[in-house]
């Protein structure tokens, strides 16, 4: 198949390695180094897409990031298929699928076009103004909104694809590979420091690419050389990390920086190397870097002016000299720059038919003058007013601009026919960078553009996105960037000398002024121009100054409202000319009105590459202990806890649930259990102040806490909430072990660390997470001492020695170890902590030794049922965040003589200290064989009224037991302490019927503690 509009030579394609491709069923050519924009428009397809709301026709206007319109699906099938990828950074390759998206039945035919015919009923505001009554229609509202937003389709099924991250630092990151960056990051090389040059596109050389050959020369020789031999040199440094098809996407806080790299999206899915990723994400602390990521060309604001064919000057022309693509035969060329007659000559020298249409009256400079000595005609002091054709521009009017350009003189347009109009109304710098490491912008008013001033963070802009407009400029402005990075970064050796190219431009000289109109005047009444401003969004001119007549007076505000900016591309082509079109309607300046925030990413990042490998079974890492497959092995239940795998429960064979705990609880209780705790999180605490840090923590004293000794404390939020709690060991004056919840201990350690680094940063305190550390088993039950003094003989186990809520040292099987005196279920219980290594060894030779004591394995659903028949509370199921400790009868855990604490203010206020709040108790149904549902409401009355029903609170924990003789459950009731003794009634599942319960204290056994104490 032919390529109607490929040049014969020229470009930086390979001609030897052609690639065949489909978009919407049609089957057309290629070459490798095109991209899927550029393939296009040699086979002269121009209408690619349909916009967002009206659902216009639209085609290419750019060739690269900035692109508005040419977004595409890519890929068929339920999984690799990917929506919204611009077509002008989609580099082809042997078999792509591609095919238009947001339009139906085709690309060519949309119904929802209708909506274009519809345009007065959604101008900008139109869904706040026109879905807000009658409010019983919402729903449909809704249907019809959903169904008619977004663009493309994301994929169905599992994404087969691999994504990477990847950790770096360097003295210099350079963002951008054009002559400026090129030129940074060979002046920071040759000082020996660790560089980063990451770009955007293919390959390195940014507009360098899109030169002829014997265009501009950098030292005699063609700049492409040029680009190639600086490339080689800084391939040869170890030091350097080259890196195309990388978008530097974000600038975050201290020099930290987010780039995507598509490694290996140019390649055909079948053809991707399987080691390899499609995709990986590098996060960068850098200590400098150098900003060099161009400008971006603006188009101008006039009526029709989103037409297929409409592009932008500089664009054409990198079709024209890159990919050896002249997307039409004849071309108008419109202008208001010097710069645009480049694209002119080229397309001239191609082939092409060219007019240029200046608004300005006397172009006079060497551009222009060249223009006419090669013959073509040039319109000036006027400006094309629309355009015309359905799917395709076929011809433009022009119209001659009162002197002030406000209007247009003479009798009617001229009409001439073309196939593309190839636009530049000026360029703006890509300062997206620069703004989001929180630099200062200034206003440049000679190109009517924002440029960089203050930075925020280690880093200098350097080249066209610091407003420097000539090459030779942009040159020694990178050399002199990367240098003083280098220096700054700490590189004590300075850079060699480094002498910039000289730049031989044959059509270098004098230049005319720009003249910026951010409106183009037209003939018709206002309220029949359609001129956009940004094209993705479909946001034009009027839909702005309407914004302002609203009262939209803010910037932010405007882009809210009508939505300018706000697209895939952000706006990148026209935001600039949306600030010139407000401040005109607000009569005011550009920079009184301001700049919309730029934020990340600077183009769309997958999801793919920010989740990495976390996905499936790595997205949330399943834990386990070292004593895990011991219980797998016996045929453990498992449960999980936050992210651990904890033994729930042990069935023997025919054993139900019910009946393995029963078993297991009773034999805690006249026996022997032995728990496998080793979840619990646990925190190492050291420093000189770490009792005083503590006292902070807790709400009751530590600083008096013996060595040796060990504490329950409870934590609170700052307004007096339960947050967590856990028991605190004291094995040094300056060293302290602390337990936590199992799911708790991450946001434990970040609350301990927050307080510590922002609140005391003057106390000494070294906080280290050792949960991984230590394998614990809890050995509970009558007969636990005996057991373990079979395998412990280096340590006094009776009580006098080792009294409750104290720490020895010993041996336990030969394992060095730590042994608590704790108790979580209200039996004589010993906590012991080994090397997690000899976990399993431990545990194993425990239980052997308890066999002839009939030593049980238990689980978590009995160590939940002990701590009940104790009234020990586990944090997150009785409490909920509202609940502070008087409220679980703890007031003697309330350190009401302590200095402060976090959370004690609060539990003065009136709200924690009136009588009515919920109070923990216990619950004794009165049919002992039913239990209660956990979270089951209390009520009153044995009636239910009408809905709201008056709820009095709700039980938390429920349980059967064998040793409390039946069910029995734990509650929050309001005013629950006052009511011992009282019936109340539990909702049953059905919502309609209530089952009466007794209140009681909350502990059901061994109320004076004794077995504990054992």
């Amino acid at each position: 198949m032919t390529q109607p509009n490929r040049l014969t030579d020229g470009g930086r394609i390979d001609r030897t390695s052609p690639v065949r491709f489909r978009f919407n069923g049609l089957t057309l050519d290629g070459y490798h180094g095109d991209t899927l924009a550029a393939a296009l428009l040699a086979n002269d397809v121009h209408l690619i897409a349909r916009s967002f709301k009206y659902h216009r026709p639209r085609g290419i206007v750019s060739a690269g990031a900035e692109e508005p319109n040419a977004l595409v699906q890519i890929g068929r099938g339920a999984a690799r298929t990917d929506p919204n990828i611009r077509a002008t950074q989609a580099d082809l390759y042997e078999g792509m699928e591609a095919e238009s998206q947001n339009c139906w039945p085709s690309v060519g035919l949309d119904v929802s076009a209708v909506n274009d015919v519809l345009n007065p009923l959604f101008a900008a505001g139109f869904y706040y103004k026109t879905f807000m009554w009658p409010a019983s229609f919402w729903k449909g509202y809704e249907y019809v909104i959903r169904r008619a937003a977004g663009l493309g389709r994301s994929p169905r099924e599992d994404d087969p694809d691999r994504y990477d991250q990847r950790y770096d630092f360097c003295d210099v990151l350079v963002a951008g590979a054009g002559p400026a960056g090129i030129s940074a990051a060979l002046a920071a090389a040759r000082t020996g420091a660790r560089v980063i040059l990451c770009d955007e596109q293919s390959e390195p050389g940014g507009s360098l690419l899109s030169e002829p050959a014997d265009g501009i020369t950098l030292d005699g020789n063609p700049a492409a050389d040029w680009v190639a031999s600086a490339v080689a040199e800084l391939a040869s440094y170890d030091t350097v990390t080259i890196l195309p098809r990388t978008t530097c996407f974000g600038y975050y806080q201290d020099n930290f920086l987010g780039l995507l790299e598509r490694v290996t999206d140019h390649m055909a899915p079948a053809n991707r190397p399987v080691a390899m990723p499609r995709q990986r994400l590098w996060k960068v602390r850098a200590r400098r870097t150098v900003l060099a990521t161009g400008a971006i060309e603006r188009s101008m604001v006039f009526h029709g002016n989103d037409r297929p064919g409409v592009m932008l000057a500089a664009s054409v022309r990198s079709y024209i000299n890159r990919y050896a693509v002249l997307p039409g035969k004849r071309i108008v060329v419109f202008a208001n720059n010097d710069g645009a007659y480049r694209t002119a000559l080229d397309a001239d020298r191609a082939g092409a038919d060219v007019t240029v249409v200046d608004i300005r009256p006397r172009p006079r400079g060497a551009l222009p003058n060249a223009a006419r000595a090669a013959g073509i005609e040039i319109v000036a002091g006027h400006a094309v007013t629309e355009t015309k054709g359905r799917t395709k521009l076929k011809r433009v009017a022009v119209m001659a601009l009162s002197s002030d350009g406000s209007g247009v003189t003479g009798p009617g347009p001229r009409w001439i026919d073309t196939d593309i109009l190839a636009v530049s109304g000026g360029w703006n710098p890509a300062v997206h960078l620069f703004s989001q490491a929180r630099g200062t912008l200034g206003f440049d008013p000679e190109h009517d553009t924002f440029i960089p001033d203050r930075p925020g963070q280690g880093t200098a802009s350097a080249g066209s996105c610091a407003g420097t407009w000539t090459l030779a400029g942009c040159l020694a402005e990178g050399h002199r960037a990367g240098a003083q990075g280098a220096i700054a970064a700490g590189i004590a050796a300075p850079a060699p000398p480094l002498s910039d190219p000289a730049v031989s431009d044959r059509l270098a000289g004098e230049i005319t002024p720009m003249r910026t109109i951010w409106q183009l005047p037209n003939p018709r009444p206002a309220h029949r121009v359609r001129a956009f401003v940004d094209q993705q969004n479909d946001v034009t001119a009027k839909d702005l100054k309407l914004a302002i007549r609203e009262g939209f007076s803010s910037v932010e505000h405007v882009k809210r409202y009508t939505t300018t900016g706000m697209g895939t591309d952000q706006g990148k082509i026209g935001n600039v000319t949306a600030l010139g079109i407000v401040a005109e309607a607000m009569a005011s300046t550009i920079p009184d009105v301001g700049v919309t925030t730029f934020r990340p990413p600077y183009t769309p990042v997958t999801l793919g590459a920010i989740a990495g490998r976390s996905v499936k079974a790595l997205y949330d890492p399943v834990r386990t202990t070292p004593i895990h497959e011991w219980h797998a092995a016996k045929g453990a239940m498992f449960e999980n806890v936050g992210q651990w795998k904890r033994a729930w429960y042990y069935p023997k064979p025919g054993e139900t649930m019910d009946a393995a705990v029963k078993r297991e609880c009773a034999a805690v209780r006249s026996s022997a259990g032995l728990l496998d705790a080793t979840t619990l999180g646990k925190i190492d605490i050291q420093g000189r102040d770490a009792a005083e840090f503590l006292n902070r923590i807790y709400t009751n004293g530590w600083l008096k806490l013996g060595v040796g000794r060990a504490r329950y404390g409870l934590m609170l939020g700052e307004d007096g909430m339960v947050k967590d709690d856990g028991v605190t060991t004291r094995l040094a004056d300056d060293h302290f072990h602390m337990t936590t919840t199992t799911g708790g201990a991450a946001t434990v350690l970040s609350w301990l660390e927050e307080w510590h680094q922002t609140e005391w940063p003057s106390l000494e305190v070294f906080l280290t997470s050792v949960t991984e550390q230590w394998a614990v088993m809890t050995l509970g039950g009558p007969k636990s001492r005996d057991i373990l003094a079979r395998l412990c003989p280096d340590i006094d186990l009776s009580a006098e020695a080792f009294p409750f809520m104290t720490v020895r040292y010993g041996h336990v099987a030969g394992v060095p170890a730590r042994v608590f005196r704790i108790s979580f279920t209200g039996e004589l219980s010993f906590e012991i902590n080994v090397p997690a290594s000899y976990g399993l060894a431990v545990w194993t030779a425990l239980m052997e030794t308890g066999a002839e004591d009939g030593l049980t394995p238990y689980g978590t659903e009995s160590m939940h049922v002990l701590r009940a028949e104790k009234g020990l509370i586990i944090v997150g199921q009785e409490t909920d965040g509202t609940i502070t400790p008087p409220d679980l009868g703890m007031d003697w855990i309330s350190g009401k003589k302590a200095a402060d604490y976090i959370g004690k203010r609060s539990l003065a206020r009136t709200d924690t200290i009136r009588p009515d709040r919920k109070h923990l108790v216990g619950l004794l149904p009165t049919d002992r064989g039913l239990v209660l549902e956990e979270g089951a409401h209390i009520v009153a009355s044995p009636d239910l009224p009408a809905p709201p029903v008056p709820m009095l609170g709700h039980v938390t924990s429920s349980y059967d037991s064998p040793n409390v003789g039946g069910s029995f459950a734990l509650a929050l009731i309001a005013g629950g302490r006052d009511m011992q003794g009282r019936t109340l009634y539990a909702v049953a599942p059905d919502g309609r019927t209530t089952i009466p319960v007794t209140v009681t204290s909350p502990v059901f056994v061994d109320p004076e503690g004794e077995r504990q104490h054992a």
